[in-house]
């Protein structure tokens, strides 16, 4: 008989109360049984930690963790990393629903792959009411470069991550990068040689993705990897090669500018996802979204 090893989900949440319910269930509905949720609550004023209680009352799996403070993502992703009991970790966002498939399939195929640490899925990208905008993923995997990693064109998709604790341990986040966290993340373990990635290319997350075309916030971001790459990647490049990447980045911060200020933001949403989602991935999100409307999670 084999045993299946324990996962841990960890959920971040902070003022989260219309989507951390749709978030849990898609945990409870994994076709994949062993394992535990931790919800950490980041200081949230509203009633999201209610609602995360409600579901702990009823599935001694699930963990809930809060002590008022507001400490951002990055310390809580460190936070759930020590607190795991899991072999393996999977991310997950509070706004986010994933596949009842998502577990098994990752966990699978880290189990066959023993060379491989982490392993990222395609996603659908969502508005807040659930309609589609389309599908993102790596549809034809490669290995990472150097120029990948520093351009943040490495096809991982933070959120739909799984992974080994121990890698986790040996990669823990910079807590002081709160919006570009896993830029760095990729890449200052690449540069220790210690991104061995894998790809599913079927969409197993599903990523509302309304709040995340901020001006100010992707100009934060821009900003953030400009930065990570004048400090980390010093020793790897020389002069002239570290400021044509950076470049690059300020090119991107000047065409996000300008789309703002011609209100064709819109864009950003589309140019991130493929021009036409495959009916079969069209099928699956209807299929696991009933899932979750039916309430049958057990």
């Amino acid at each position: 008989m084999n045993i299946q090893p324990l996962v841990t989900i960890g959920i971040p949440f902070y003022n989260a109360e219309f989507y951390l319910s749709d978030a849990i269930k898609s945990v409870i509905a994994q076709t994949y049984k062993s394992w535990e949720l931790i919800l950490i609550d980041d200081g949230s004023t509203d009633n999201s930690l209610s609602i995360a209680k409600s579901f702990a009352q009823k599935d001694s799996r699930i963990r809930i963790i809060f002590d008022g403070q507001n400490k951002k993502l990055p310390a809580r992703l460190n936070q759930i990393i020590h607190e795991a009991k899991g072999k393996y970790i999977a991310r997950m966002d509070a706004d986010d629903i994933v596949s009842p498939q998502r577990l098994e399939l990752q966990i699978e195929f880290l189990q066959a792959s023993p060379e491989i640490d982490l392993i990222s899925t395609g996603i659908l990208s969502l508005k807040n009411d659930l309609t589609l905008v389309g599908y993102r993923g790596t549809t034809n995997p490669k290995s990472i470069n150097l120029a990948d990693a520093i351009m943040g064109t490495t096809g991982i998709i933070h959120a739909s991550v799984v992974a080994k604790k121990d890698w986790f341990l040996r990669n823990p986040y910079n807590e002081n990068n709160r919006l570009a966290e896993d830029y760095e993340l990729w890449l200052t373990a690449y540069l220790k040689n210690d991104l061995k990635v894998g790809f599913i290319e079927k969409p197993l997350y599903y990523y509302r993705e309304d709040q995340s075309i901020q001006l100010k916030k992707l100009l934060t971001a821009y900003d953030s990897q400009i930065d990570i790459i004048s400090k980390v990647s010093s020793q790897y490049l020389d002069n002239r090669t570290k400021q044509k990447f950076i470049n690059k980045f300020l090119l991107k911060k000047i065409m996000v500018r300008i789309l703002f200020l011609t209100k064709q933001e819109g864009l950003l949403h589309k140019r991130r996802v493929q021009s036409q989602t495959p009916d079969f991935y069209i099928q699956q999100l209807q299929r696991d979204l009933s899932y979750l409307t039916q309430g049958d999670t057990n």
